[in-house]
């Protein structure tokens, strides 16, 4: 049975996310700085609470750097498909780190309940951790942008993890003007319980996702439907295919089908028909893609008994 294969990748190479990255850690280092300053004005466990997240994100995002930093690495003769899945061991570990704060938020808190205690200078706290918010809302949109884009979970992981920290800034916010207009010591740790189960939340979608890419999921649905859309394209000449199979890894995709073709063809035939649809894959798929080809004539019956993996 005359079968070729033929193998393509992006023309362009990966765009480098490390500058939002370290867009990330100015951001984590100045929040760490305004939310400390906060907590010792007001005594706040609430304020506390937001600071070790902001110290999380700082972690979370020097990591990420090395993780990213790691998966622009070329293919080598080690990593022949690429290093790009390193982005998921970023996101995962910044899940676990999420985790071990939401449990030192908790354990402040309960430690508050125990033993409450007044709050202090509020107006201003209040005010420097606003402040604090505002810086991360802006980073996060900008990585939460760059991520989408670029397709890096990675950049997604910690805008999200930024956006978490946004929302309990406003919470601990919250709670301090409760406090200073009702009096209850006990809400400002209540909050603080609070923030830490929306952490753990987050903590365990980022952790999920990081073990997706791992175990190979496959690209999205609509880039599914718009790999098959270029493939419909090639019926009317008699073209069929089967065994299309997806997978993504960090920003890269990676695609294999079976293409059916006439047996009378020509091999040069065939084999110019397999470049020109890798060349409308990777137009109709945005950020780098590679895409291997396998070529079969129509007519014979074994063409459509190797359609299972282990073919």
């Amino acid at each position: 049975m005359p079968t070729t294969e033929t193998t393509s990748s992006a023309p362009t190479a990966p765009v480098s996310l490390r500058r939002y990255i370290y867009l990330s850690i100015g951001a984590a280092v100045l929040t760490i700085g305004l939310k400390s300053t906060a907590y010792f004005l007001t005594g706040s466990v609430g304020l506390l609470s937001d600071a070790m997240e902001s110290l999380v994100n700082l972690v979370a995002a020097l990591l990420a750097l090395l993780l990213l930093t790691i998966a622009e690495r070329p293919p080598d003769a080690d990593h022949a498909y690429g290093h790009t899945k390193a982005e998921y061991f970023s996101s995962a570990a910044e899940g676990a780190l999420i985790l071990l704060a939401a449990y030192s938020i908790g354990a402040a808190a309960l430690n508050r309940i125990v033993a409450p205690q007044p709050l202090e200078n509020v107006g201003i706290g209040v005010a420097v951790s606003l402040a604090a918010a505002a810086i991360n809302f802006f980073v996060a949109r900008v990585l939460l942008r760059a991520g989408r884009q670029h397709h890096s979970i990675t950049l997604e992981a910690d805008a999200h993890h930024l956006m978490t920290d946004v929302w309990t800034s406003a919470g601990v916010v919250a709670g301090i003007i409760a406090v200073a207009l009702s009096g209850w010591e006990l809400l400002d740790p209540l909050i603080a319980l609070a923030v830490a189960a929306n952490i753990v939340w987050s903590g365990v979608q980022l952790m999920r996702r990081s073990a997706l890419g791992l175990l190979d999921s496959a690209i999205p649905q609509s880039e599914r439907d718009a790999v098959v859309a270029v493939l419909a394209r090639y019926a009317p000449q008699g073209v069929q295919f089967h065994s299309l199979r997806t997978r993504q890894a960090g920003q890269r995709r990676f695609l294999s089908v079976h293409i059916l073709v006439p047996g009378k063809w020509t091999v040069q035939r065939g084999h110019n028909m397999l470049e020109q649809i890798e060349r409308d894959i990777r137009q109709a798929l945005p950020g780098p893609t590679t895409t291997l080809t396998h070529l079969e004539p129509v007519e014979d019956p074994v063409s459509m008994a190797d359609i299972e993996i282990d073919r």
